[in-house]
């Protein structure tokens, strides 16, 4: 694994069952003396509640993930799910007035954590190292060209223009209070609500090759 933002990398276990999902997550957390983002607490187990009821869990749908851009299809696969869970969910509508905004605020955060995370990768003790360097600059030059790929340098190039003198306030510390706001809009949801639910994508796949940029399509 390789730090890429911060503040924002979690490793999440992919499992066919809740009760896999919830062995796995009982392994992998706690505290860990050499990760800065850890937090040194009891873990409780995850394990304890699995075949607690469930009836009359309150699941909310929050309408700005219900709005312009989301396909057809998708917006029908969780209505049907909706309609199966009120048998025995509370489901109600909630609002993340902020969440708009979430985009453009990781398009900032990202690629500046990212730029700084990634600057161990010289090839010195870090990262791909190129063959027969001239020198240190050269070392550099060719291990982080030869590996990063293109989507990689570009954020790293958004994260570092970010983070400059002159632009530091305007962007980072502007995406960084609207990250805040975006963070207490869910912390008051989950006063109202057990649970969000809403689209994990706003379409379904595309074919490879039908878009001229899928990185930013995505």
């Amino acid at each position: 694994m390789i730090a890429y933002a911060s503040s924002l990398d979690q490793a999440g276990p992919l499992t066919k069952t809740a009760e896999d999902s919830a062995i796995v997550l009982n392994a992998i957390a706690g505290f860990d003396e050499k990760d800065s983002t850890s937090v040194d607490t009891e873990v409780p187990d995850y394990t304890q509640n699995l075949n607690d009821s469930i009836q009359g869990l309150t699941i909310g749908l929050p309408k700005e993930f219900f709005a312009e851009g989301l396909d057809d299809g998708v917006a029908k696969a969780i209505m049907a799910a909706v309609k199966e869970f009120e048998a025995w969910a509370v489901v109600k509508e909630i609002s993340l007035p902020n969440s708009k905004y979430a985009i453009p605020t990781y398009y900032i955060v990202a690629p500046c954590e990212c730029s700084s995370n990634l600057s161990r990768m010289d090839g010195v003790r870090f990262g791909h190292r190129c063959t027969d360097p001239t020198d240190l600059e050269d070392l550099y030059l060719r291990s982080r060209t030869e590996g990063f790929g293109e989507e990689v340098k570009r954020r790293i190039m958004i994260g570092t223009y970010a983070l400059s003198a002159g632009y530091y306030d305007a962007y980072y510390l502007k995406a960084q209070k609207t990250r805040h706001l975006i963070s207490n809009d869910f912390k008051e949801a989950f006063k109202k609500v057990d649970v969000i639910m809403g689209p994990v994508s706003p379409t379904t796949a595309f074919d490879l090759g039908s878009f001229k940029d899928p990185v930013l399509c995505i």
